[in-house]
């Protein structure tokens, strides 16, 4: 194997393994954007993230159930196109305060002056 194919099979390794840990912020981020459905969520997802991140709805499902559980997320029903009524998620106030919390202590240390440098940085 080349170093070309080893590198592209270590990158693929690496990034199935940041993508299961993203995912919840992707799913945090779509819905500090407003009330969303399971497919707008998926959307969103999928498309922000340059189509890096995929997911299926039954995945999502999973993830949504899981943080009403522990109280970051909600719904309320509302009018489906045609159909039942659809859930509605969006992320409640202790929601909003752990998004808020990841971004400071996790996603803004990209903006500092040194990582930038080097994130930039071609060798």
């Amino acid at each position: 194997m080349g170093n070309k194919e080893l590198l592209n099979e270590l990158l693929i390794a690496w990034e199935e393994t940041y993508k299961k840990g993203q995912l919840t912020f992707w799913i945090f981020l779509s819905l500090k954007e407003g009330k969303k459905y399971v497919d707008e969520i998926k959307t969103f997802v999928e498309e922000e993230s340059n189509h890096s991140m995929t997911c299926e709805s039954q995945s999502l499902y999973r993830n949504l159930r899981k943080f009403q559980h522990v109280g970051v997320v909600d719904f309320e029903t509302g009018e489906g196109n045609k159909g039942p009524e659809r859930k509605y998620y969006f992320l409640t106030e202790l929601g909003n305060a752990l998004l808020n919390a990841f971004i400071e202590r996790n996603i803004k240390l990209f903006y500092n002056e040194k990582i930038k440098h080097l994130l930039n940085k071609e060798d």
